[in-house]
């Protein structure tokens, strides 16, 4: 049909119960993780003084939050109903942590504070780099799948805290080695931003990519654009053109 794009693809009920059971795992396994490291960054950065290891113990606190809020929408019959409720709840999170990691930055290089070295801090650091893009991949992968704009969402909180844990680790590192200690401090008002940007699109519902696209045309249905304001790349191209077929096979498979 001309001027349109892409068919959405919506699972079969068996898989969607699959993929939603998929995110509750992913969801508990994100709070495990986080309180933990919010425990250990929390502890490491009383020790130390380092706003930056206390900002990033409190991001491990609302990244809890916004697991817990996407188990909540998940435990519920009809999910959908939910969605929006939970976006918004993700969205002020994000909103929550550019404004504390804003604030101790500035105060950080405001009063010239540098933090002691912290091993600890350095340890937890390059643990949740190595662990948070997997989960963040996974959560994404599962809620592209189901069509679930708060699956996304989480897996974008997730996400940040890969480029968290980066900004953290090499803060730390540039402190212990050449003793630049507003490292930290600057980096962390980047990402400050990246939160509120990722904030904005899920207070939006603008969580790009979560129901892979594909053209329908070829199978003569009548298709919803949904690549057309699709972030660049999410089309899903992996599977060769369909050839004629009812809608109802076409939409179950």
């Amino acid at each position: 049909m001309p001027g349109v794009t892409g068919l959405q693809i919506s699972p079969a009920p068996e898989r969607r119960a699959v993929l939603s059971r998929r995110i509750r795992v992913f969801a508990a396994v994100t709070i495990t993780y986080n309180v933990i490291e919010a425990a250990v960054a929390l502890w490491a950065g009383g020790v130390a003084g380092s706003a930056a290891l206390i900002g990033f113990g409190l991001d491990s606190v609302i990244e809890v939050a916004s697991a817990v809020a996407l188990s909540w929408q998940f435990a519920s019959k009809d999910p959908e109903r939910r969605e929006h409720l939970t976006l918004r709840i993700i969205a002020l999170s994000f909103f929550a942590l550019a404004a504390f990691v804003s604030a101790e930055a500035i105060r950080s290089l405001t009063v010239g504070e540098g933090a002691e070295h912290s091993v600890p801090g350095i340890f937890i650091a390059t643990l949740s780099l190595a662990i948070t893009p997997v989960l963040s991949w996974l959560q994404r992968r599962a809620g592209r799948e189901l069509g679930s704009k708060t699956a996304v969402a989480d897996s974008k909180q997730t996400l940040l805290c890969t480029y968290l844990s980066a900004v953290l680790l090499a803060g730390l590192l540039l402190n212990a080695t050449v003793g630049w200690w507003w490292a930290d401090a600057a980096a962390a008002l980047a990402i400050a931003a990246i939160a509120v940007r990722e904030g904005i699109e899920a207070w939006r519902g603008d969580v790009c990519c979560t129901v892979p696209a594909r053209d329908g045309t070829d199978a003569g249905l009548e298709s919803s654009p949904v690549a057309g304001d699709c972030c660049s790349g999410c089309t899903d191209t992996s599977d060769a053109p369909r050839q004629a077929a009812g809608p109802d096979q076409y939409l179950g498979q």
